[in-house]
């Protein structure tokens, strides 16, 4: 990645790190994770480049098979850390995790835009907010809820961590699968009818714990 890449990482790093010192304890939890999201997105980056080199497949392919496994590995691993030595309280991990995979959206959105700088446009940006953005965060989150139903159950912890991991790698190659085809709206409306009962389960909890 270039120079601006790491140009605007920094500009956005910078003010979110100050702003910790004067947020609530709740508050700074998501911050942190937002920023562990872009900081993840820059190690996706530098990761994804150097197999891409190495395989010599076309993008189709790459976008379609590889890319989706490193990202989503990459993006449930501070999750699983949290959970193993932090908390595996649901409400934390959910939240966690959404917030790691919204920064990891946003750094990639903004390397998107320093590399299409002219061929970009409003409409770009709102199938981007409503399709890749949305997409990133639902493919985590579900890794973070999935985590805190077996991070108890011994037996299940393991195969349970890997199945949630393969859902999640599996949902995102089918994303990106359909964005890259003819049918690409239907990509942009796939995170939205997931995320539309995601929003539901969370009312109907938080209400309960009211």
């Amino acid at each position: 990645m270039d120079n601006i890449t790491y140009i605007l990482y920094i500009c956005f790093l910078i003010p979110m790190l100050l702003s910790l010192f004067i947020m609530q304890k709740k508050s700074r939890l998501v911050v942190v994770f937002v920023l562990i999201g872009t900081t993840v997105c820059l190690i996706a980056g530098e990761i994804n480049n150097r197999i891409y080199l190495a395989l010599d497949k076309d993008m189709l392919y790459f976008t379609t098979t590889v890319s989706p496994v490193t990202e989503e590995l990459l993006k449930a691993l501070p999750i699983l850390l949290f959970a193993l030595f932090v908390s595996d309280n649901r409400q934390k991990l959910a939240q966690s995790a959404f917030a790691v995979g919204l920064g990891f959206a946003i750094m990639e959105n903004m390397i998107m835009i320093t590399q299409n700088l002219y061929s970009v446009d409003i409409k770009w940006a709102i199938m981007r907010g409503f399709g890749a953005s949305l997409m990133h965060s639902i493919c985590t989150v579900a890794v973070g809820i999935g985590i805190s139903f077996v991070r108890k159950r011994k037996k299940l912890f393991y195969c349970g961590t890997l199945s949630l991991l393969m859902l999640a790698v599996t949902y995102h190659s089918i994303y990106n699968t359909l964005v890259l085809s003819p049918y690409k709206y239907f990509g942009v409306l796939l995170p939205i009818c997931t995320y539309i009962p995601l929003l539901i389960f969370c009312f109907k909890r938080k209400r309960i714990e009211e």
